[in-house]
């Protein structure tokens, strides 16, 4: 009985415990820093080496940590790019098959780009750079020394280095040796002079140490790239190509140096995994101190940045250089970012409409409880995540989903007039609009073309449109009618459905993957689209692997696909339809394989030149090419949705800039206030449990006492 009694003792202490201000629920452990950002991350990041990154979710923690030349100004828009650790823009300078400077552009063979960096600017510390008695203590670690070491936090002293121009160019030699298996070597060696022959000498060495192999690549030169002092040197093109500095503001171009890569590439350390896949090691605002990609990955404030000044869009370059508005170096505002793994949508949702995460993205499975619309058809946030201070961003990105015809296949490609009135039909049967309110919850605008909001050459579906699949009438822009397509579909030879040359009805053939609900959904909704002008079409589903084989060996008819910019230019888009980049014959990324020589040649003309009128010019011829020839439906550009509690301050939306963390502000008096009253525990039932549970006691010590005098009185 004491010992019962102890325990409904101590659980009452327990639920004393549970009056304090603190939330029991939070999944964090104290902290006394209160600049601190929550977010979560869905998958781990395989590729954490900037030679190697390719992709969203890598790009969203390395971009905080590396620094390329150049950065996205993150509240101009259209987009424009400032120095980042250049001092200033590049000076071109224009080139003659002498490489002797020339005036004259037009007879320009080579392009020289002369580069400047910052002085004074210093990497996080890291093992790499530590030196005991002049020499570099941990480059070349024995098997004693390397017993205890199981991640890089194990090594006891660490040290930094100044950046210097010699970091940049011995990251593009990495770029372009085949070990590192860059994903843009390709590109860089149509471009970079020099490049694919250093490529294919370094390929030709043999190694007999990682040592040796450092030294090899740090003697050996790419011609086209040149050091000129400490803090200058040079890249020569060996055409001209003014979007070649949109690559100098991504992370491929990133500083690296020798050391680190002398560092991470011992066998004792790889064998460890530390290496630079898992361990980043840069100049920018934050490190990377956990990398659990099965819990969580944290980046801390680097305490050798240098400082940077908040934007404002009264900045202006002048004379190549930035003249910031502001001259208070405030950047990063906060101290750390601690990013948890979160598999599961319902979960993630959960946790920050706790609060316990500040940001968060819009599933499909939430958008009904996020967003509503208003009486005028605008979206808007829900009025219960209006009241807890939430902001919604919004924002077109400058990428395009759409559905794509294999210009290889005997009756749907090809370049005949039957071929092409053919797609046309189905181009103006599959409804976007439609589309877009089903399965992307309305988050989306239609396209007219390749080309999306904010880039030079954009139709907006109303002064400029795919005369092709709009009319006008009644003095606006519409969709032509399913009328409209059956006729096409009768000229191309179709009539009803049925192939007038073989008396059979026409069947095409859609290629797909995944197997869940959702992609079942849309396979019957096309279906449903093509049934409109009474074409079959047989959908065939396959895991990914297949579904790239058959895009590689053009064995598929109708796909579909999409592209996210690399850079905000035309060029990077129209590429997708060039016929040099067809995915068969180049294994490039003009998936459907289209080729038209007029399209071809104005691609020519007008991806080395500056914007201009002459340019948008061309470009409306192109897009009027590939318009009328339809290689594809154009599909839609997306929009993205970000929520942000109301005590995340700076969440200017910039879809190019991916080194935004630096900018995030946390008002963390609010936060605290607002998770605690959120998060309240309710103990009333506990009290009531713990009152009766007293009253059963009492009850039960009466009854006792008063056995116990019956037996002292018999």
């Amino acid at each position: 009985m004491i010992r019962f009694i102890k325990n409904i003792f101590l659980l009452s202490m327990l639920a004393v415990a549970g009056c304090s201000d603190k939330p029991l629920n939070s999944p964090y452990g104290d902290t006394e820093d209160d600049k601190v950002f929550y977010s979560s991350f869905q998958e781990r990041p395989k590729h954490l080496d900037p030679a190697r990154s390719y992709s969203s979710n890598e790009y969203a923690f390395i971009a905080q940590i590396y620094e390329p030349l150049f950065q996205y100004h993150y509240l101009k828009k259209p987009y424009e790019l400032i120095p980042l650790t250049a001092s200033e823009m590049p000076k071109l300078y224009y080139l003659d098959n002498e490489f002797n400077k020339t005036d004259n552009k037009s007879k320009a063979h080579y392009t020289k780009y002369i580069l400047k960096i910052k002085k004074g600017i210093l990497y996080q510390n890291h093992p790499a750079f530590y030196k005991k008695n002049k020499k570099y203590a941990y480059h070349d670690l024995s098997e004693n020394q390397l017993a205890n070491i199981n991640t890089l936090k194990d090594f006891r002293q660490e040290n930094t280095r100044e950046l210097t121009s010699d970091d940049y160019i011995y990251q593009i030699k990495r770029l372009a040796d085949y070990k590192n298996h860059s994903p843009i070597s390709g590109v860089m060696q149509d471009y970079i002079y020099g490049f694919n022959e250093y490529k294919k000498k370094i390929s030709k060495i043999k190694y007999g140490s990682h040592k040796e192999r450092i030294n090899i690549i740090r003697k050996s030169d790419i011609s086209g790239v040149e050091k000129i002092d400490r803090y200058t040197f040079s890249i020569t093109l060996k055409k001209q190509y003014p979007q070649f500095i949109y690559w100098l503001a991504m992370p491929f171009f990133s500083p690296m140096p020798w050391e680190a890569d002398s560092f991470y590439s011992q066998p004792g350390l790889q064998k460890k995994n530390i290496t630079l896949n898992w361990f980043p090691i840069g100049t920018g605002p934050f490190k990377l101190t956990e990398n659990n990609p099965n819990l969580k990955m944290v980046l801390e404030a680097n305490k050798n940045f240098r400082g940077e000044v908040y934007p404002s869009r009264k900045d202006k370059i002048i004379n190549r250089k930035i003249i910031e508005h502001n001259n208070k170096k405030e950047v990063p505002f906060i101290n750390k970012a601690i990013y948890s793994l979160e598999k599961e949508q319902i979960p993630r949702w959960n946790k920050f409409l706790q609060g316990y995460y500040d940001n968060s993205g819009i599933a499909s499975d939430n958008y009904d409880q996020a967003i509503s619309l208003n009486n005028s058809g605008d979206i808007s946030l829900n009025k219960d995540l209006e009241d807890k201070g939430i902001h919604l961003t919004t924002a077109t990105s400058a990428s395009t989903y759409y559905i794509g015809f294999n210009m290889l296949d005997t009756v749907i490609g090809g370049s005949s007039e039957r071929s092409k009135l053919l797609r046309q039909a189905i181009s103006i049967a599959i409804d976007y609009d439609e589309y877009i309110s089903i399965f992307a919850n309305g988050r989306g605008i239609i396209a007219q073309s390749p080309i999306p909001p904010g880039i030079i050459g954009y139709q907006d579906g109303t002064n400029n449109y795919n005369k092709i699949l709009y009319k006008i009438k009644n003095g606006t822009v519409v969709k032509r009618s399913i009328d409209d397509a059956k006729i096409l579909l009768t000229k191309a030879g179709y009539n009803n459905g049925i192939d007038k040359k073989t008396g059979k009805p026409l069947i095409l053939y859609f290629e797909a993957t995944g197997a869940g609900a959702d992609t079942y959904a849309f396979l019957n909704w096309l279906r449903k689209q093509f049934k409109k002008i009474n074409i079959q079409l047989v959908t065939r589903v396959t895991d990914y692997n297949r579904f790239q084989e058959k895009m590689i060996n053009g064995t598929g008819q109708i796909f579909q696909w999409g592209w996210n910019a690399d850079y905000p230019d035309p060029e990077n888009f129209l590429f997708l339809l060039h016929g040099k980049n067809g995915k068969v014959k180049f294994g490039g990324e003009n998936a459907s394989n289209y080729n038209s020589i007029k399209f071809d040649s104005l691609f020519k003309e007008m991806k080395n030149m500056e914007n201009s009128p002459q340019r948008e010019k061309i470009i409306k011829s192109m897009l009027d090419i590939i318009q009328n020839d339809s290689p594809w439906i154009w599909g839609f550009h997306p929009k993205s949705f970000s929520l942000s509690h109301k005590w995340v301050e700076n969440t200017e939306s910039n879809l190019m800039a991916n080194n935004t963390l630096k900018y995030k502000k946390i008002n963390n008096i609010l936060r605290s206030e607002k998770i605690n009253l959120w998060n309240k525990a309710n103990f009333t039932l506990l009290y009531i449990l713990l009152f009766a549970i007293l009253i059963f006691i009492a009850s039960v010590i009466i009854m006792i006492k008063k056995k116990d005098k019956e037996k002292i009185y018999d």
